[in-house]
This record gives C-alpha cells, structure tokens and sequence, in this order.
C-alpha cells in the first residue's frame, strides 16, 4: 500500500539526473562564463565540485525514499549484479536516468543562454592523454562513489547519514578526477551532455564516450561485487534475498 508505482519511479529517476546534470554539469559553463578570459583555477574546481555535492545530497532525501535515488546507471546496474535491485526494472532506470540528463542538459542551455554551448556545456572529455589513463581515472572516481554507496546502505551502516557521506565523497572524488576527464563518473552524466551539444552543433568526442562508459560500468560492478566480499557474514548468509532492497538504497 506503501510503495510507489513504476512511473513515480521512474519519474524520480528522471528528476533527479535532471537536478544533477543542471545544477553540477551546470556548474562548469557557469565558471568558466564567469571566468571569461581569466585562468581556470583550484577554487573554481572546487565550487563545481560544491555544486555536485549539494544537489546529490539534496536528492538523496527528495528521492531516496521513492525510487531509492539511483540518477546513475553505474549504481543501477551494480545493484542489480549483486541481487539488490531486480534485473526487470533495470531498463526503466536507465532510460529515465538519460532521459534526465538530457532534459538537464537543456536547461543549462535554457538559464545559461547558447554561450554555455559555446563554452563546451560541461560536456566530459580527456584532451591529450592516453586511453588507458582516462580509463583508470574514470574506474577509480565511480568505484569509490559506488563502494560508499553500498556501505552507507548496508544493514548495519549509520542510519540518516547516507545523503551526506554520499554528497561528500562526490565532492571528493570530483578534486583529484576532474583535471584528467572532467570526473564524469556517471555514464547518464557523460551521455546527456553529449547527446545535446551534439543537437546544438557544439564539438563531440563519441570516440571518447565508450572509454567513459565502459570504465563506469565496470567500476561499479566491481566495487559492488568486492564490497559484499568484504563485508558479507554469516548472518547476511540467513538472510532471505528473494526480494529487492530498493528502498534501502538512497543514492
């Protein structure tokens, strides 16, 4: 009586990806609109970096309790490999999920003007250096996100706090990533963008885009995998696993 339906679901889902493409991906035309001819510098990483953190925060508690909050395909689907979220609800996320980030997407464009197209729209890429480095910098930045995540929803982790630690450990990962590949660390993130600069007539790497992908998704398959490794005991092995856990799940 309690649960929400599928299109609340998904609605959330799509919201939320909305919320973080527009106020986070924002962020960057912003500051780099604001800058002008000015350096790029450490203290505009780090507003950018603030404003990720703020909006995950934000709908972790707006959505979490609806549709568990995924707004990144790499949670979703490292959710599903480790029987917490069913595999015929996957496909619904995902979609919503990019669908989210497109409609964020253009309204950066919509409050920012066709200069945040100019400015690149936030639009993930690595520049000059090598695949595999880009490869790395992505795993390691969603493996970290996705790791918190399944330790702030474990059975025995602090109860309220999931919002906070998650937010924080995006601003986190965000310092030491973006510098290398824009610390997309979302494949929703990476495609939306891409998919609009793309309509709007702005310059698009697609070569880069399964680097991105590929490392995300693998990122957090393993992190999900190595933290139920490291944190299963014998009581999670008596505990039923017939039903998904999603409204534990407040990414």
């Amino acid at each position: 009586m309690d649960e929400n339906r599928t299109w609340q679901r998904l609605a959330a889902e799509f919201l939320g990806t909305a919320f973080l493409v527009f106020i986070g991906v924002g962020s960057v035309p912003a500051a780099l609109i604001i800058n002008g001819d000015a350096p790029f510098t450490m203290a505009s990483l780090g507003f950018i970096s603030l404003a990720f953190a703020t909006v995950v925060i934000a709908t972790v508690y707006v959505f979490g309790y609806i549709s568990g909050n995924h707004i990144n395909p790499a949670v979703t689907i490292a959710l599903a490999v480790t029987g917490k979220f069913a595999w015929r609800d996957v496909p619904g996320y995902l979609v919503a999920q990019v669908l989210g980030a497109v409609a964020g997407s253009f309204a950066i464009v919509g409050s920012l003007g066709p200069q945040a197209s100019e400015v690149g729209l936030g639009v993930a890429s690595y520049g000059d250096i090598p695949v595999w480095q880009a490869f790395t910098a992505e795993f390691l930045g969603t493996f970290i996100l996705v790791f918190t995540v399944f330790g702030v929803i474990h059975r025995k982790a602090a109860p309220g706090f999931a919002g906070v630690v998650i937010g924080l450990v995006v601003f986190a990962a965000i310092i030491p990533i973006a510098p290398a590949t824009g610390a997309s660390i979302n494949p929703a993130r990476t495609s939306g963008p891409m998919l609009v600069q793309q309509f709007l007539g702005g310059t698009v790497h697609w070569e880069q885009w399964p680097v991105y992908v590929l490392a995300e998704l693998a990122a957090g398959v393993a992190a999900g995998l190595l933290f139920g490794v490291i944190s299963r005991t014998r009581a999670d092995r008596a505990i039923p696993t017939e039903a998904p856990v999603e409204e534990d799940v407040r990414v």
